[in-house]
């Protein structure tokens, strides 16, 4: 059988982009050696000079699987989805869909073409069936960017969106908005460098990186200030363009896609919600080596003495880390002096830095660490007793969450999102962003007042890539 996997970013991308949907698309290329498994990205690597979109063989990144690995160049939808965020060609863009099709033409033909993200393309790519009839299209739901243009429903980086308001929500949701122009540029040119073997991260491409972009920026603001200002139309509002673009990416999920896989009941329940079909949505949990750990390990009692809590990820706000230190600056020090805080993630700002060490004297301990790698995961989880996962977004299923229960440490999670899948044990979920249920989620886990057999019996175990590799497979045929 012969599969194209599809996402906005080489999964070997030297900048590292495409989190956890990245890492899983690396491991599934891994589980399907050989050349009838092929990869296409789309959306990042732009010429200098503007052109029409074509596709080719990637010339830039590692030499791994360069020979099954391919990009469309000047897409007409840049991607990641925020810097473009509502384009009208998210939904369709002619001569792009015009590329993808003759690339599936001339590199096919496929059994399958599975997309694990629709960012970089036009949502037109989905009627490849009627193109290719013997193609099935299958659609990955690791996040909600067909629902919601900035991706993860989480409205300008402060609160969960459960209503767009008809589309006037989306007109205000950005806190930021990207310049088109900039981000094409900057494309441009870390293409032309990694095209020339240089790497981001390397002195010279950072210098020439940032002389350049310096001197872009410099040349737009001039170019600006010499335009004769035109008179500043009152403006219109776009909210009918979201709700269409809504609407037209459902559509074309529901008329393209033979089935649409969401990684947890959790997405699969927020998809219908927005009108997929239920004959096509199918939860389907995603496979990691990580879970390969589950035989090794076994639960733990927890300790009579402090408690061992981790948190690990991001400092930022719709992970919950920012909760985590209100729910816990609220917190009365009998419960905090029972508490060992580990977190492991990259230096915040200062501000968050400063609150995170004013906690210290209050807990029996603090650990920081300055991010993690999965390769030292053993040592930074091997004492831990409970891992704290608080998103306040949707999280679709956090790797780290699989991370630490494929470890066998109880999770105790917000009820947003996937994560609460894993065990199935009320006793282990607050309401997201509930700083008092989470503070009584805790006082109950050190007074020893929570089940963590019966948590451990309602526990599934993770998905090895094995099994989720089986699965696909079941999932690709009729």
């Amino acid at each position: 059988m012969r599969v194209l996997f599809v996402n906005w970013v080489d999964y070997l991308d030297a900048e590292g982009r495409g989190g956890g949907v990245s890492l899983y698309q690396r491991n599934l290329m891994a589980a399907r050696p050989g050349d009838d498994t092929v990869f296409l990205a789309s959306g990042t690597s732009y010429d200098l000079r503007p052109g029409p979109p074509r596709w080719e063989q990637m010339r830039h990144g590692p030499d791994r699987d360069r020979a099954r690995r391919f990009e469309i160049v000047n897409s007409g939808v840049m991607a990641p989805a925020h810097v473009s965020f509502g384009d009208p060609a998210q939904v369709t863009h002619p001569a792009t869909e015009a590329v993808f099709f003759d690339f599936v033409a001339r590199q096919g033909p496929f059994d399958v073409v599975h997309f694990n993200n629709l960012e970089g393309l036009p949502a037109g790519v989905l009627r490849l069936g009627d193109r290719f009839p013997g193609t099935r299209v299958v659609m990955s739901l690791h996040n909600y960017y067909p629902f919601c243009p900035q991706v993860n429903l989480w409205r300008q980086e402060r609160a969960h969106c459960t209503d767009f308001e008809g589309g006037a929500a989306c007109e205000t949701c950005l806190t930021v908005r990207p310049a088109p122009r900039s981000v094409r540029l900057a494309g441009g040119l870390s293409y032309r460098l990694k095209c020339a073997g240089l790497e981001p991260g390397t002195r010279v491409y950072d210098g020439v990186f940032r002389v350049v972009m310096g001197l872009g920026r410099r040349g737009l603001a001039l170019l600006r200030a010499l335009r004769p200002s035109p008179a500043q139309a009152p403006p219109v509002s776009q909210a009918g363009a979201y709700a269409a673009r809504r609407s037209a990416m459902v559509g074309a999920m529901n008329a393209g896609c033979d089935v649409v896989l969401c990684v947890s009941d959790a997405v699969r329940d927020i998809a219908l919600s927005y009108g997929l079909e239920p004959d096509l949505a199918r939860t389907c949990y995603i496979g990691t080596a990580q879970a390969e750990i589950w035989a090794q390990s076994a639960p733990r009692p927890l300790p009579p003495g402090p408690l061992r809590i981790a948190y690990l990820g991001y400092m930022r706000r719709d992970k919950g880390f920012f909760f985590l230190l209100d729910a816990l600056e609220a917190a009365p020090d009998a419960l905090l002096g029972q508490l060992h805080l580990v977190v492991a993630a990259r230096r915040g700002e200062e501000a968050a830095m400063t609150r995170l060490e004013a906690l210290r004297p209050r807990l029996a301990a603090l650990d920081w660490h300055d991010g993690y790698t999965h390769a030292g995961l053993d040592g930074l989880l091997g004492d831990v007793d409970v891992g704290l996962v608080p998103p306040l977004w949707a999280d679709n299923l956090p790797q780290v969450a699989i991370e630490m229960h494929s470890r066998h440490i109880p999770l105790l999670c917000s009820d947003r999102g996937g994560a609460q899948e894993l065990a199935g044990c009320d006793a282990m979920v607050f309401a997201a962003g509930d700083g008092a249920a989470f503070r009584a989620r805790l006082a109950a886990l050190v007074a020893g007042e929570i089940d963590m057999d019966a948590y451990w019996r309602c526990a599934r175990a993770p998905v090895t890539m094995a099994q989720h590799v089986a699965e696909l497979e079941r999932h690709y045929h009729p």
